[in-house]
């Protein structure tokens, strides 16, 4: 296998009739490898989709149990044609493997790769048109099924071999209920409209429209059409923020003159400050086909009745008690595997960070990146990467109130306030949890910066571990101990530990 897998699985592993034959995708939490049947039936092949369920704490787990009673139960209400299709669910028991006792093994209709790989290798790619019309039809068939999708982006549209695009991840999706339906309190900045961005949060999760998903759409759209996202910014947070302002009156939509006239008024009207003015589904998807020039689409489905909500998701928690869905899995193998060079997700800066110790690759090029944009030696990726072990064992979705400290950071809120921007500016606002790794992590490193500007030229130790504990505690107690404050050596041993696990080989220092 060339590159780390969060799940790894041997060829010729056989779970139920299905034989693993070879790596397809990962993501941080969860793995996808070729699977052939080796019974009678169809499909002949399959996505075997492996999730590490046996273990975790108990607050993961139950974050991730209500994750996979999501998309369990969608896949078995809806079979439309735009939807990847689960065929069968199925749980490991093998003693003889620990690391695979216990997974979750979700067999799903087979693609061949994403598009978030074909925008990677192809932007502005000639097919398009044709598959945003595709997207949308899904979309339509979600939402007159009753259904939000939460979470629309290039890397949960999956495509066939013939080239058809197909919706899948539906862990964030949610059931209407009237007119709202629940979600986790995650999304991609760059997708999620601006009367979402600092939503509160309640007990069943953020509500959420399906206006939400045109947002998501028009962004995509204009993605594919053009090449570039519609709101100014070279970071998620500077987007978001471009949100914001467009959102409140004090900045214009400015489209990009690449996007084509007759998708212009399309984008706009997804794009627009409100839910309220947004274009409805069904608008929506009689104008791409028009614009895409795909003919009449097909009619979205109608809403199935859910008087069977209580026996499906209790079917479903039992079948599949727990599952790692809330990651996209983004990092393709096969012929979409990186190129020469090592410059995909999972080896991204493998020459100052290990790629086999544990990092997950769904945030390799995160902690790279934000330790590049400090110009200090000793702040470096294989620090961020200890540090956010040691502070959420890479967990994007601790909650932890009685600190006041959230995400795979554990950042307070007001004090990630100053950090967020890359401008050297505060945010507007105070960042309301979920506080998302793409926030997050780029923040830490300026933070990280800051710190190693301030500590005594003449403190002893490792350098590195000092920065750290400045960030635990403060730059000013670690120069008032003379180095590691007596209260936070358990934690100081911890970061060590990990800065030696991930540094590669030969190489122990920045």
């Amino acid at each position: 296998m060339p590159e780390p897998y969060a799940v790894p699985v041997p060829r010729g592993y056989r779970v139920g009739e299905w034989e693993v034959r070879g790596p397809i995708a990962t993501g941080a939490f969860a793995s996808v490898y070729e699977g052939r049947r080796t019974g009678d039936g169809e499909p002949r092949t399959a996505a075997l989709k492996f999730l590490p369920t046996g273990t975790g704490t108990p607050r993961h787990l139950a974050h991730l149990r209500e994750l996979v009673e999501r998309e369990v139960t969608l896949h078995r209400r809806l079979k439309q044609p735009r939807l990847i299709r689960m065929y069968q669910t199925l749980t490991v028991d093998d003693a003889a493997r620990p690391d695979l006792d216990g997974a979750t093994v979700l067999v799903l209709e087979k693609a061949q790769t994403s598009l978030a790989f074909l925008l990677g290798r192809e932007p502005r790619p000639a097919a398009g048109p044709a598959l945003l019309a595709q997207i949308c039809e899904g979309l339509a068939q979600l939402h007159g099924a009753g259904w939000v999708h939460g979470d629309l982006k290039p890397a949960n549209v999956l495509l066939l071999a013939d080239g058809s695009a197909r919706l899948a991840d539906f862990n964030m999706a949610g059931e209407l209920e009237g007119t709202h339906a629940y979600t986790p309190a995650f999304s991609t900045p760059d997708y999620t409209p601006p009367e979402l961005l600092w939503s509160e949060v309640g007990h069943r999760g953020r509500r959420i429209r399906p206006s939400a998903d045109v947002w998501a759409f028009g962004v995509l759209a204009h993605l594919v059409l053009t090449g570039s996202f519609p709101l100014p910014g070279g970071t998620p947070s500077a987007r978001r923020d471009a949100a914001a302002a467009y959102a409140h009156g004090t900045d214009e939509l400015r489209l990009s003159p690449e996007l084509p006239d007759a998708w212009r008024d399309i984008v706009r009207d997804c794009l627009t400050r409100t839910h309220d003015e947004r274009i409805t589904t069904r608008a929506l998807l009689r104008r791409v086909a028009s614009a895409a020039g795909t003919g009449p689409p097909p009619r979205p489905a109608g809403r199935r009745p859910s008087s069977r909500r209580a026996r499906v998701l209790a079917a479903a928690a039992a079948t599949v008690v727990v599952a790692a869905l809330g990651y996209g899995i983004d990092t393709w193998a096969g012929d979409a595997a990186p190129r020469a060079g090592g410059s995909g997700p999972a080896s991204y800066g493998a020459s100052e960070l290990r790629t086999d110790k544990g990092v997950p690759v769904a945030y390799r090029r995160l902690i790279v990146d934000a330790a590049h944009s400090c110009p200090r030696p000793d702040v470096s990726p294989v620090l961020i990467a200890a540090m956010l072990k040691a502070e959420s064992d890479f967990d994007p979705d601790l909650y932890d109130p009685g600190n006041q400290e959230y995400g795979i950071a554990r950042w307070t809120p007001a004090v990630l306030r100053w950090w967020i921007r890359d401008d050297g500016t505060p945010a507007s606002a105070i960042p309301t949890p979920p506080l998302t790794p793409a926030q997050s992590i780029p923040a830490m490193g300026r933070y990280l910066c800051f710190i190693e500007q301030r500590l005594a030229d003449d403190l002893p130790g490792d350098k590195r571990i000092l920065i750290a504990l400045g960030y635990r505690t403060s730059y000013k107690k670690v120069n008032a101990a003379h180095g590691i404050p007596a209260e936070y050596r358990d934690y100081a041993d911890r970061v060590a530990h990990y800065l030696k696990l991930y540094s590669p080989p030969g190489r122990t220092g920045p």
